[in-house]
């Protein structure tokens, strides 16, 4: 094989589309009438970005903005930012490891809302870098109508996030989710009023937030902690450590042995400290 070839046949090593395509052909042999949507949607794609870009254009176009005006959106964010493709594989390698009811890699891709708006930020935050200001509104836009998801271009998502139901999620302007989060529905990182500048949660690596969570400010929820449901956070929590409450305390230990995204146990039982706000 040539050194030409070989550069031209990289995209069929990627076994995260490969598997993708085999689910696919699966779904056709058990359901031929779902045949018509499959292909469109997978298997009339050569490579994973491109029908990642189908996918959303087909999703958040309107009378206002068509189809291929994404896609052509996508391709070009693709080509000039790689990490996006792989960031898309992190997820969907995320969403099936800790979520119990995806049991194959496609179903992100086809079904998923959560992951799904999850990339159409990573496209509206590169047309955002590039000074597409308004398209990249559009896109949040479509998202918050289309996923009831809403997540401002600006904001910075780091890899192998899973935005679990995807429903009534906020995120603000200058907040930070870093990598191997775990997001469950009704979580808001948002400000504490009409503060200008940095004002926005950051949320580090391996956090948990539990489901109608709320982080307030521009404050840090550290690395590997968990953030109980129903919580209201007004204060930094530090690393590896649960919180729970309105104000949120500190209740017990997360531990990082197994990251509380990771993890996905939401339990908090037996882990009383003293009670200390976070």
């Amino acid at each position: 094989m040539t050194a030409k070839a070989g550069k031209a046949d990289v995209h069929k090593l990627d076994p995260v589309w490969n598997r993708i395509r085999a689910e696919a052909r699966e779904i056709i042999e058990s359901d031929q009438s779902l045949g018509g949507f499959v292909y469109s949607a997978v298997l009339n794609h050569a490579r994973f970005g491109q029908a990642i870009g189908h996918r959303l254009a087909m999703l958040l176009a309107n009378g206002d903005i068509n189809a291929e005006l994404i896609i052509q959106a996508y391709n070009e964010a693709l080509a000039a930012d790689e990490t996006i493709g792989k960031a898309a594989r992190a997820d969907i390698l995320a969403v099936y490891e800790r979520d119990p009811a995806c049991e194959r890699y496609i179903e992100p891709f086809l079904y998923f809302k959560g992951f799904q708006a999850l990339q159409a930020h990573r496209l509206a935050h590169r047309l955002w870098a590039l000074g597409r200001k308004d398209f990249a509104l559009f896109l949040q836009s479509r998202s918050s109508a289309v996923f009831s998801v809403d997540i401002h271009p600006a904001a910075k998502m780091g890899q192998g996030i899973m935005i679990d139901h995807g429903h009534s999620i906020v995120i603000g302007e200058t907040a930070v989710v870093e990598d191997n989060v775990s997001i469950l529905q009704d979580v808001t990182l948002g400000g504490t009023g009409n503060e200008d500048g940095d004002r926005h949660p950051k949320i580090r690596e391996g956090v948990l937030l539990g489901s109608g969570c709320k982080v307030l400010g521009n404050i840090e929820v550290g690395r590997c902690a968990k953030v109980a449901s129903g919580s209201v956070v007004l204060k930094d929590v530090p690393p590896r450590r649960t919180v729970a409450g309105v104000p949120a305390r500190i209740v017990g230990y997360a531990g990082c042995e197994d990251e509380p995204a990771r993890a996905m146990d939401q339990n908090i039982a037996g882990d009383e400290e003293d009670g200390q706000e976070a």
